[in-house]
This record gives structure tokens, sequence and C-alpha cells, in this order.
């Protein structure tokens, strides 16, 4: 989810920012939000969908996104997994685990049999 931009060119400009192309101002709208965030996404290769908060960052404030996080949701929305503050903070190994347990469970017969009834 690409949230409040974390290193502005007019407020706090990052050399590897300036070394990957992705400088920008501050947005001052949710059109130029939505052109930052898209920009972002191209430059840097994200593979993965990705979505733009509102321009009031509700999503932000409730997850505590900044720096940057991982999350792992249940279907449902509940949140089984949230990492560290990235990217130091990201453990690929304890994400494993908490998908595998979610995985398991979605896939345990009892669960199976639910979703065929």
């Amino acid at each position: 989810m690409y949230i409040t931009e974390a290193h502005p060119s007019d407020v706090w400009q990052m050399q590897s920012n300036v070394k990957d192309k992705v400088v920008f101002a501050s947005p001052k709208t949710e059109e130029e939000r939505g052109f930052v965030a898209g920009a972002c996404v191209r430059k840097l290769g994200i593979k993965y969908p990705a979505v733009l908060d509102e321009f009031g960052n509700s999503t932000e404030q409730a997850y505590t996104g900044w720096p940057d996080r991982i999350y792992l949701l249940q279907p449902g929305g509940r949140v089984v997994y949230k990492s560290k503050p990235g990217p130091f903070g990201f453990s690929a190994d304890q994400l494993g685990k908490e998908l595998a347990k979610v995985t398991a469970a979605s896939a345990s017969p009892a669960k199976l049999a639910a979703q065929v009834h």
C-alpha cells in the first residue's frame, strides 16, 4: 500500500531515491499521489499488486505502516502477523511460519468439509 511519501524531495531526500530515480515532492492532491505511487511501482520494479491509501492516510494510521511493514491477514481481514518496522525488522522465516499456519488452518479437513456443504 502506498502511504505518505516517506522521503519527499521537499522534506527529507534520501540518496537511494536519487540513485533509483524516485525523487518526488510531497503530493498535494489525490491525483498527484496516484501518479507518484504509480511511478514508484514502475521504477522500483514492484511485481505485486499495490493500492493507494486515501489522502488522509487512514490505513497507515490504523495499521502503523510507516516506515514499512509486512502484514499477513486471514480471510475476513484478521491480522495474524505484523512485522517489526522494515526493512531491517522483516523476517522472511517468521512470515513463512505464520503463512504456513494460516494455510494449514484453511486447508484442514474440517474447514474443507464446511466449505463443501
